[in-house]
């Protein structure tokens, strides 16, 4: 009885959000109560998401039929392992992203852009994650991603300027045209297949002829793809993130991309099992990660090598695809989890970082170890995660995956085991230089670096001052040219990231037997399908 209430309320992980920006745009002229409900918005519906995760994690997958049409007819929402978990970690991400931005905006007084729009546009947006990853059939897929794309672009543009203008059009344009080419593709499966309900889909399109079968499986790992920023597909990303206000960058780099990797591992499981077009995939990894990391390296902006970085760490995810066995995909599992987190700290980092010195640029940066030790800590625990050092997750992330190459065997996944050793050292070499010229060496060793960066890391060295604060300096809140005393909530909230990124390594054990669990059912398909079109006890089809 306890899994089926649970289920029946599954639907309110989207509804909730929804009435949530409802009420922040009625509280619009009353900016702490809209602060207020937005976050209790999202503290009840990760409370919900949590009760899912545990039913599914008991129960298997279970699905909820809307409307009371019979499947497959009817709007599904499926819970299981996989997706439950991904519930869990966006809303837990969006929460604690939300105090960091409450935090910018009570310290610079909302200057960034109109708190009207940006509650409202944020809830709407974990709304359309939480649809994508709880749809059971490609068109309420396509409605999830088109839900994020308009609100992503309200927050992207998010004061106006030039800057952020330009990347929200090019940001918009790709998305349109991804968007087209789902949207194509959904209708070109409906007319091979009379259905667009992927439980039915799972047994219809291996019915169909095989060379319009692949070129489905083609529109829609191209669609995805742009959305995931695979390459050849990610160009725009590095060029379109770095714009936006430090918590809309971190958002989106933590939780846009990764419902394009979910779509991608959830179709390739669910609808193309046999692995077709795995070698494609191995090749598309193999050259993400790379291309990515090459492009992280040759950058001197934080924030644009975050970029690169989080491009390079998607070839990671679609190598576990593309191996095909359980341990992989367990690995891949494990590993979106871990990149949502870790990444999404990494960019409130850099946000604090370019409060503190005045900008992201690593050249003109230095000694903010001395100037701010905890933000060193908050900086280098998510780094070294980053670059798979153990015992982070990111270390047992990869081993996950390299096990899944090893299994494997082939020469391919040989070669892609030696990019992925590679990547990860490149990664160590990327952050490790971030480290030394923006924390470690000194200010006056720094090129242009800010007037008033040097008078604070002087300041930090005198004994009757120390390393707590800029004492003499004008105390402006602002942040931006300046070496403005860090506001705790944005400290705060970043340090509950870097710790839930710690908690990964902490409760491996008890994740990677979800991730099993979860991977074995995707791998099965069985358990989904039965699921939605009622075949066995355990699905709630309704």
């Amino acid at each position: 009885m306890d899994h089926l209430t649970a289920i029946d309320v599954a639907p309110l992980a989207v509804l909730l959000p929804i009435l949530g920006a409802a009420l922040a745009f009625v509280l619009r002229r009353h900016p702490l109560a809209q602060r207020t409900a937005t976050i209790g918005t999202l503290c009840l519906t990760l409370a919900l998401e949590s009760w899912l995760l545990v039913s599914a994690w008991k129960h298997g997958a279970q699905a909820v039929i809307i409307g009371g049409w019979a499947p497959p007819f009817g709007i599904s929402m499926v819970v299981d392992e996989f997706s439950a978990l991904m519930l869990v970690v966006s809303t837990a991400v969006s929460l604690t992203v939300l105090l960091y931005a409450t935090g910018q905006g009570m310290a610079d007084g909302d200057e960034d852009g109109p708190i009207s729009v940006f509650h409202p546009a944020y809830l709407i947006l974990v709304a359309g994650v939480s649809n994508a990853f709880l749809a059971g059939d490609l068109f309420n897929l396509y409605v999830g991603f088109e839900i994020l794309l308009t609100a992503s672009y309200v927050l992207l543009t998010l004061g106006g300027t030039t800057a952020r203008i330009r990347a929200g059009v090019t940001y918009v344009v790709v998305s349109v045209v991804s968007s087209i080419l789902f949207l194509l593709a959904i209708g070109l499966v409906y007319a091979a297949t009379g259905t667009v309900n992927m439980a039915d889909l799972a047994g219809k399109l291996a019915d169909i002829d095989p060379g319009t079968q692949q070129i489905l499986h083609v529109m829609l790992l191209v669609a995805f793809g742009v959305k995931a920023a695979v390459f050849p597909l990610s160009f725009w990303l590095p060029d379109s993130y770095p714009t936006a206000p430090a918590p809309v960058t971190a958002v989106f780099a933590g939780l846009l991309t990764k419902v394009g990797v979910y779509a991608i591992i959830r179709t390739e499981t669910l609808l193309f099992p046999g692995g077709r077009l795995n070698t494609a995939l191995l090749v598309v990894a193999l050259l993400t990660m790379l291309v990515g990391i090459l492009g992280a390296l040759a950058q001197a902006d934080f924030k644009r090598m975050l970029s690169f970085t989080l491009t390079s760490h998607i070839g990671y995810m679609m190598f576990g695809v593309a191996t095909g066995s359980a341990v992989a995909l367990a690995a891949t599992v494990y590993y979106v989890a871990h990149h949502i987190i870790v990444q999404t700290s990494l960019f409130l980092v850099a946000g604090l970082m370019e409060r503190r010195g005045g900008t992201s640029n690593v050249d003109r940066l230095g000694s903010l170890a001395k100037l701010s030790p905890v933000l060193a800590v908050l900086f280098f625990i998510p780094a070294m995660n980053l670059a798979g050092i153990p015992p982070f997750s990111g270390f047992l992330g990869k081993v996950g995956l390299l096990r899944g190459g090893v299994d494997l065997g082939t020469p391919l996944a040989w070669v892609l085991l030696a990019g992925a050793l590679l990547t990860s050292l490149l990664t160590l070499l990327a952050v490790a230089r971030v480290w030394n010229r923006a924390f470690w060496r000194r200010a006056e060793d720094a090129e242009d670096a800010d007037p008033i960066l040097l008078i604070a890391a002087e300041e930090a060295r005198r004994p009757d001052i120390g390393a707590t604060g800029v004492k003499t300096l004008p105390h402006r809140l602002s942040g931006r040219g300046d070496a403005a005393v860090l506001p705790p909530t944005m400290v705060f909230a970043t340090g509950v990231l870097v710790a839930l990124g710690m908690a990964l390594t902490i409760f491996a054990g008890p994740l990677f037997d979800l991730a099993d669990q979860a991977s074995q059912q995707m791998l099965e398909r069985t358990p989904y399908i039965e699921a939605v079109l009622g075949d066995s006890p355990a699905g709630g089809g309704k």
